[in-house]
């Protein structure tokens, strides 16, 4: 539905600007939920201005259902976009809001209240049409802005991070209002954040960029368990980072040599050498502790950290390497009477981890 075909954004001149958006190519299909997702100053919300019009790409082409947008203003794209703020209307009631956008296309008033009744119930606000949006909480104003946003049934929804004001409980209600939203209304939304977490919940594919350009794209499931590169390994979610030699293989699997010495299996994406030095990526959760004399690591166990569900230990290794294991607190028996004199073992299963190529 939308194809990005090599954007690129420079600020300044071109042979000594800044590079805000690097040639940047994504595909983004009809009815799904596709989320930017990189540090501040990647280049998502660049991106995400530029898809919506309010940006003019130094190169390359943005088209929707194959009609070229880079040469039209924002109001003749049908695109519609929920900033940060929600930039509601204070001298309006919620009913007003919601349809202002309707009444400046010009729609007749019948069209008008059936369709803001129906957006109402939709975003579950139908008892406080007539209340002023200063009289909301932060979720029921969200809430109108993206009504209102929908109102007009834009064939596509930009979204700019639009829950970093809410505070944890309400962002992570909010997460699965937006999926259930998008779901009911068919259309598609690019949603750009810097919140790993949101962008695995709510997505049905994630870009992660950093400088300007996209590191990788995929799936959920694709960017956490199987990352490209060591950067979109390192920004999603927690990781643990072993310096390993590759020795061997064995069928789809590869043997590597860690530092204590003990050989392991794992995988990774392209690791055609039988040979040479790798990365192992490690999660916290695909590890447990153990007694230190069966443990493929040991080290010294200098920090619990108890966050309610998990629990987070903090090992030295040998190698001077810090390596966290994360475990559930209903199990507790795996982290009990691992410690000996301060010291512990980790034990990783086989296949746990995922190669990188240095």
């Amino acid at each position: 539905m939308i194809e990005v075909e090599k954007i690129s954004k420079i600020y300044g001149p071109k042979s000594t600007g800044y590079r805000a958006l690097d040639s940047v190519s994504i595909d983004i299909r009809q009815n799904e939920f596709f989320t930017l997702l990189g540090p501040s100053g990647c280049g998502k919300t660049t991106l995400l201005r530029t898809i919506a019009g309010f940006e003019s790409p130094t190169n390359g082409d943005i088209r929707l259902n194959g009609e070229s947008l880079v040469a039209l203003p924002p109001h003749r794209r049908s695109v519609n976009t929920v900033f940060q703020s929600y930039a509601l209307f204070p001298h309006m009631n919620v009913a007003k809001n919601i349809g202002f956008g309707l009444t400046m296309l010009g729609k007749p008033k019948t069209e008008i209240d059936a369709t803001v009744a129906r957006m109402l119930d939709l975003v579950r606000l139908s008892d406080l049409a007539d209340r002023q949006v200063s009289q909301l909480s932060g979720g029921q104003q969200q809430r109108v802005a993206l009504a209102r946003a929908l109102a007009p049934h834009p064939k596509l929804l930009l979204l700019d991070e639009p829950l970093s004001a809410l505070d944890l409980k309400l962002r992570k209600e909010m997460q699965l209002e937006l999926k259930r939203l998008q779901a009911d209304t068919g259309i598609t939304f690019i949603f750009v954040t810097h919140d790993q977490e949101e962008a695995l919940t709510m997505s049905d594919r994630v870009a992660v960029m950093s400088h300007g350009t996209v590191r990788q794209i995929g799936p959920p499931k694709e960017i956490y368990n199987r990352p490209t590169e060591r950067f979109v390994a390192d920004f999603i979610g927690e990781t643990n980072f072993l310096k390993v030699e590759i020795v061997g293989s064995v069928g789809e699997d590869i043997q590597v040599r860690l530092p204590s010495g003990a050989i392991v299996r794992t995988r990774g994406a392209d690791m055609s050498a039988s040979s040479g030095a790798a990365t192992l990526v490690v999660r916290p959760e695909q590890a447990t502790l153990c007694a230190p004399e069966v443990g493929v690591f040991q080290g010294e166990l200098r920090q619990v950290v108890y966050s309610g569900t998990d629990t987070h230990f903090h090992v030295v290794l040998d190698t001077e390497a810090l390596f966290i294991v994360r475990q559930q607190n209903a199990r507790p028996e795996l982290a009990t009477g691992m410690v000996v004199d301060g010291r512990v073992g980790i034990a990783v299963p086989d296949v746990a981890g995922f190669l990188l190529k240095d």
